[in-house]
């Protein structure tokens, strides 16, 4: 029997999953017309699995190449030398890629690292790949964040750019897709300095990517009835699709993991002891409670990034405890990052908490932070620090105290 799936990419073979088709062939359309592209979308939010859907939807018409920059090491992007090395054995590994015999060959004297060669040599070698082979190419490279932080990867990006720039001259893949969270247009960031070369994003040749990767009831709802068609718990998929839509507002991982929790830990307890009496409203309002209770990856990021952003954490605070309106503004640093990580959704011409089970889960966090913060002043584990209680050695610079 399938599952519904929380790890990884799905396969319709082993999974229950919705129906790509309308995605799938939005982004092709996008590589007909030769557009280089990011798909950006917050943390298992369905990015692999549809570029595993997508890679299989373009063979007929192209050849496909799926690299993952997770594969590779850190060492990988010390320097171009390595990054061509790393980057033509990737190449060479590929199952789709049929490489003629004289590219191959030149390949696999990059992939040895005999000699130092440069990422120019590399792409004159691609480029005369593109312009020999009998179908179109399609580049497609996976968790591109793993390398953001890497100066080889932005001139990686910026030959890329340069070949789709002069490609009426000169022969360049077809199109170019990267999936990430983070929108690669806006690396320059990470990067800022006097250096022109770090400051300019090597990637503004990209086409926005506006294909919708939330789940809507209508997807929830094909879902929910292929599963019936397994077990014929007799459930109302419409209306079951509903209530998973109202908490999750589509967010893919929400929506498969509350399935799942029906389907594999409500299932057979005492209070429902088959499958029609837990696919129902009683039954999915306990899963949620057993959801906002528990540590699980997507959420506990969720967290992460309001210890690690305070800004972020008081925006969050105003909206849900303040009942303060934010108005959307697309230059603001503050909502760009907080609806590229998923926390937000745009309403409006307003800002909201992307859906009830994060709403939920960070008014908790909130409630408990202060409610321990009062704890801790009330009962005093934790007095005030005051400077009058430390001296300091001159010497080291080090606090030390002079009274306990």
């Amino acid at each position: 029997m399938k599952s519904f799936n929380i790890n990884g990419g799905c396969s319709p073979k082993l999974h229950y999953m919705v129906n790509l088709d309308a995605r799938l062939q939005a982004i092709g359309n996008m590589v007909q017309k030769g557009q280089y592209f990011t798909i950006n979308r917050a943390r298992q939010y369905g990015k692999t699995t549809t570029l595993q859907a997508l890679e299989k939807y373009l063979q007929k018409d192209y050849t496909v190449i799926s690299l993952d920059f997770q594969l590779l090491s850190s060492g990988d992007f010390e320097n171009e030398y390595t990054f061509v090395e790393a980057f033509s054995e990737e190449l060479l590994s590929s199952k789709t890629a049929d490489f003629p015999e004289e590219i191959k060959s030149e390949l696999r004297e990059f992939a040895g690292g005999r000699e130092n060669v440069r990422l120019s040599r590399l792409f004159r070698c691609l480029s005369r790949w593109c312009a020999g082979a009998d179908k179109k190419i399609v580049l497609m490279i996976d968790e591109v964040d793993s390398a953001a932080n890497n100066q080889v990867f932005l001139d990686f990006l910026a030959q890329l750019r340069g070949y789709y720039i002069q490609r009426d001259k000169r022969a360049a893949f077809q199109s170019v897709i990267l999936t990430g969270v983070y929108d690669i247009k806006n690396l320059k960031r990470k990067f800022a300095g006097e250096d022109e070369r770090k400051v300019n994003s090597p990637w503004n040749i990209a086409a926005d990517f506006l294909v919708d990767m939330d789940f809507s009831k209508e997807d929830i709802r094909g879902m929910l009835e292929e599963y019936e068609q397994d077990y014929k718990t007799g459930m109302d998929t419409w209306g079951m699709a509903g209530l998973i839509y109202d908490y999750t507002s589509g967010y893919p991982f929400l929506v498969s993991k509350l399935c799942k929790i029906i389907d594999e830990q409500i299932s057979g307890s005492p209070d429902y002891p088959d499958k029609r009496s837990f696919w129902t409203k009683n039954g999915f309002l306990e899963v949620v409670k057993i959801l906002l209770a528990e540590k699980n990856t997507l959420l506990e990021s969720l967290i992460g990034k309001l210890e690690a952003y305070p800004e972020l954490k008081s925006v969050l605070y105003s909206l849900l405890f303040c009942g303060q309106d934010i108005a959307y503004n697309p230059d603001d640093s503050l909502t760009d990052m907080a609806l590229m990580f998923g926390f937000i959704k745009k309403e409006g011409e307003k800002i909201a908490v992307a859906n009830r089970i994060f709403e939920t889960r960070i008014y908790n966090y909130f409630l408990t932070a202060t409610a321990m913060k009062s704890f801790m002043r009330k009962t005093k584990i934790f007095p005030p620090v005051r400077l009058e209680h430390y001296s300091r050695d001159g010497h080291s610079g080090r606090f030390f105290p002079t009274q306990t």
